[in-house]
């Protein structure tokens, strides 16, 4: 139980030793399906979704990103919701320089792409997987030393037509996309990068 407390201890003081490279965080937001049936609205937030984020700041224009997001997707008001969990891998570019390393404030807009995977329930009720398209545009800032915010909006095509319960009976030339809003709160820890040391 101690090596996990100084574990944690340590990994919260590495910003007074080191300058950051790495971010760890949570998303809060909400999120709404695009499908066949249901709501049309491209952006209208209905239920709750919570993940968690990393990034690898690779230079302070772009970074490697990992998210987990899980939330319930609700097809219309008179359908219950379902309970889905994504996993995305990618490459967030940051419009202006972003350098974590540089005192005084910091922001940027930011763009998001890569390969998510959605793990969901069909119109049989068995739990299948799906990959989907990220497309997300953000802006985010530093407010203090080792934390940031950002605010995003994601829209997600998915290679799959049955996220609404709807693949025998809807457009099949249409697949389902479904859009994550809300914030990210990063903490920021780790060595000086190589772009850095020169």
């Amino acid at each position: 139980m101690k090596y996990i407390l100084i574990l944690v201890i340590s990994l919260f003081c590495f910003h007074y030793c080191y300058s950051q490279t790495h971010e760890f965080g949570v998303f809060l937001g909400g999120s709404n399906l695009i499908g066949d049936v249901g709501e049309p609205s491209f952006l209208n937030p209905n239920q709750f979704a919570i993940g968690g984020v990393y990034k690898w700041n690779k230079s302070p224009r772009h970074s490697w990103r990992i998210s987990g997001t899980i939330t319930e997707l609700q097809i219309s008001t008179e359908e219950p919701t379902k309970t889905v969990g994504e996993l995305s891998a990618g490459l967030e570019f940051n419009l202006f320089e972003y350098n974590l390393h540089q005192s005084g404030p910091k922001s940027t807009p930011y763009i998001y792409t890569g390969l998510s995977a959605l793990n969901h329930v069909d119109a049989d009720l068995k739990k299948k997987w799906a990959l989907a398209l990220p497309m997300i545009l953000g802006y985010k800032f530093r407010f203090s030393r080792s934390f940031n915010i950002g605010l995003e909006i994601g829209a997600r095509y998915a290679f799959a037509d049955d996220l609404d319960g709807s693949d025998d009976l809807g457009n099949l030339n249409n697949n389902d996309w479904y859009v994550f809003t809300g914030i990210t709160l990063t903490y920021t820890f780790g060595r000086n990068p190589c772009y850095c040391t020169n």
